[in-house]
């Protein structure tokens, strides 16, 4: 194999098997050892959901109750149309949001972590450079997973801390592996 003239596609396929498989590697894990937040172990679903008809037995049942629909400030409602309605799960939905955005979050910095990492033992790895370039890569590729992740749940400096840090990493590893 020594001879052979394609041996730097080899080395590019490897490299690209490690990207993949790194991260693939990465959210396995991370499920294994952090699963993500149910709904159903915040809000559980009744075979016959209770129906309250009033603000305080909604809100006492940890609903929220949503006045009715007015079609103009001037009319009242009508004894025949429905007073309103409760949204049982509301207080169990806010629970479960808080616990995905905190969920986010954390798989966020984990995968920061492991990306830096992965770009740390590529640089520091030199048994080859196919393998040291798939880890490298790897890195970039989990921080960009991170970041799609995460961004919606990012404010705006966290953004552009992310987008500072992908360009960081970019430029490094431009510049480790590509000197003239």
């Amino acid at each position: 194999m020594e001879n052979f003239k394609g041996k730097g596609v080899i080395k590019w396929a490897l490299s690209i098997g490690i990207i993949i498989v790194l991260n693939l590697f990465f959210s396995v894990a991370i499920e294994t050892a952090y699963p993500q937040p149910q709904y159903d172990n915040f809000c559980t679903q009744a075979q016959v959901t209770p129906v309250y008809e009033d603000e305080t037995s909604c809100v006492e049942a940890g609903g929220q109750w949503n006045p009715p629909y007015k079609t103009s400030a001037d009319r009242p409602v009508s004894v025949d149309e429905p007073q309103g309605y409760c949204n049982v799960y509301f207080t169990c939905n806010q629970e479960y949001q808080d616990a995905q955005e905190g969920y986010a979050r954390n798989v966020f910095v984990i995968l920061i972590v492991l990306g830096a990492l992965s770009i740390a033992a590529g640089f520091a790895l030199r048994v080859s450079p196919a393998v040291s370039a798939g880890l490298s890569y790897g890195g970039v590729l989990s921080f960009i997973i991170a970041a799609i992740r995460y961004w919606g749940e990012a404010g705006d400096l966290v953004r552009l801390a992310i987008v500072t840090a992908a360009l960081v990493a970019l430029i490094a590893i431009g510049v480790k592996k590509f000197k003239e």
